[in-house]
């Protein structure tokens, strides 16, 4: 619980202006704290007469932390190959081994890695550690997690980081817990702070309106999953040499409680919008789903694909695997076509790693335009149609 000392309390009221939950409040020149407060820290942290404290917050050490060494990358390998995050996390991940010193290792679990593995190793590890064994072939996160708490035990990396996918969201947490560490979800960058080493975890906070950084400074391994398309990997080198270990898990690690009866690939399977390198998204201003069928004829003339705000997925006029942004998928194409979207910052932080942002909106104040390479002001179904024909014009189609 919050503990104030009435005796060092001046009624500053820094504590409640800077409390995010309007849990403190200064009432006759002292802190009163609500059942708001949900022991952040934040105001213990901003109280100058330390007149806060969290009663039972105290952090405490819970290992040697020069006994942990080297940056960790969890590879994920789907379909009978390396999942592109992958090496997105290797081109940050020897970023923050070249600034730190250590190595960087991949580690890839399945069946069939041979080729996965050389792949590894020709964008930026140092070394790859393999775990091939049939009973890893379809995931099972009570298998993923318990094997990878098993090597990190073993080997006491300093760093651990992994996409923040279906599959890295749904086990990372797991390994997390288990070993006691931090874990920072859906980081969009990352950093090494100079002095003591600190990896510095930064994600959107509170909807997206600030961005926080988080370190973890009582223990190892600091955890992170890592959004995918917001972190640009290596060109790859083929001659690049590095170390293959093969690595055995004990038995009892790799027996699991569920079985996988099938794996289907389903149609929404062939939505890949964080792939495309040209996308064309529609957002309320559509209107209707009819609007779509009006981008879709823009994107296919292009050669593009179609992507969504989440206020056309919440209606219904296209499904969620084409949804970008904060509570859908982050995208980095070449060109980014923005038709009715507002802009709004849960939009933002899905799409704003797009090399060219062209925005078609009728209002001229949209906050889409603050961040658009080009844009034109009016109405998206006279524009729209416009485009795409004259895009057929110059194509000669």
């Amino acid at each position: 619980m919050l503990i104030i000392d009435k005796e060092k309390c001046i009624g500053c009221g820094v504590c409640e202006d800077n409390c995010a939950f309007g849990a403190i409040e200064v009432v006759d020149g002292c802190a009163v704290v609500n059942d708001n407060c949900t022991l952040c820290g934040a105001c213990v942290e901003n109280c100058e007469p330390q007149a806060l404290r969290i009663d039972g917050g105290e952090k405490k050490q819970t290992t040697n932390l020069e006994d942990w060494s080297g940056i960790w990358i969890f590879a994920e390998f789907r379909h009978d190959k390396v999942v592109p995050v992958a090496f997105e996390l290797l081109g940050v991940g020897r970023k923050l081994a070249d600034e730190r010193g250590p190595s960087l290792t991949a580690v890839l679990f399945g069946a069939g890695l041979d080729e996965g593995a050389a792949e590894l190793i020709a964008y930026g590890a140092d070394a790859v550690l393999v775990v091939d064994d049939e009973r890893l072939r379809d995931y099972r996160e009570d298998v993923y997690a318990g094997a990878l708490e098993e090597l990190i035990k073993s080997n006491q990396p300093e760093v651990v980081l992994a996409g923040a996918t279906a599959i890295g969201r749904s086990f990372i947490p797991m390994v997390a817990n288990a070993l006691g560490a931090g874990l920072t979800a859906d980081c969009t960058q990352l950093s090494v702070r100079a002095e003591d080493g600190m990896l510095l975890q930064t994600r959107p906070a509170f909807g997206g309106n600030i961005m926080a950084t988080i370190e973890c400074p009582h223990a190892r391994p600091q955890m992170a999953t890592v959004r995918p398309r917001v972190m640009a990997p290596l060109a790859p080198d083929r001659s690049r040499s590095g170390e293959v270990r093969r690595v055995v898990i004990p038995d009892d690690v790799l027996d699991s409680k569920i079985e996988v009866l099938e794996s289907v690939s389903c149609e929404q399977d062939n939505v890949h919008i964080q792939e495309a390198e040209i996308l064309v998204a529609g957002g309320r201003g559509l209107e209707d789903e009819k609007g779509f069928a009006l981008i879709r004829k823009l994107a296919d003339e292009l050669g593009g694909a179609v992507a969504a705000s989440r206020a056309a997925v919440d209606a219904g006029w296209i499904s969620y695997p084409h949804q970008v942004g904060q509570t859908g998928k982050t995208v980095a194409p070449r060109l980014y076509i923005a038709c009715g979207i507002s802009g709004a910052v849960q939009h933002a932080v899905g799409m704003q790693s797009a090399e060219t942002i062209v925005a078609i909106n009728r209002d001229e104040k949209a906050p889409i335009f603050d961040l658009a390479t080009y844009c034109v002001v009016g109405d998206l179904f006279e524009i729209v149609p416009l485009l795409t024909s004259k895009i057929k014009e110059v194509r000669g189609t």
